[in-house]
């Protein structure tokens, strides 16, 4: 599924840029919010596009687990941000960092499910 790679590659522009913010100490901006939303926004196409097809996953279960990452991952996202904001320090910039390798390494493992399971 494309989606997943263009999530995954969202979540690693967003990972990417708190690792360079806390390499210089920064805390975040506008435009990590900005990241943070599109981030937010494709990962809940991704809900809807999972549940499509989840359907025609096959293989016991392979369907319903990708549909339940696909549920869980727009969860993290708000939540580390929101942490980040409270923060104001450095550690904040490694608790972004934490949650866009999180959300990356589901994300990758329904395009795992995806491409091994594949349509019926």
């Amino acid at each position: 599924m494309p989606l997943t790679t263009i999530a995954i590659i969202a979540v690693s522009i967003l990972g990417l840029q708190a690792a360079a913010y806390a390499a210089l100490d920064r805390v975040v901006d506008d435009l990590m919010l900005l990241i943070g939303v599109i981030v937010e926004l494709v990962l809940l196409v991704l809900i809807v596009v999972t549940a499509i097809v989840q359907g025609q996953v096959s293989g016991a279960g392979e369907g319903a687990t990708m549909l339940a990452y696909a549920l869980t991952l727009p969860i993290i996202p708000p939540i580390v941000v929101f942490i980040a904001l409270k923060e104001k320090t450095r550690w904040a910039m490694g608790v972004i960092v934490a949650g866009a390798f999180t959300v990356g390494v589901m994300a990758y493992r329904i395009l795992q499910i995806w491409q091994t399971s594949g349509p019926a």
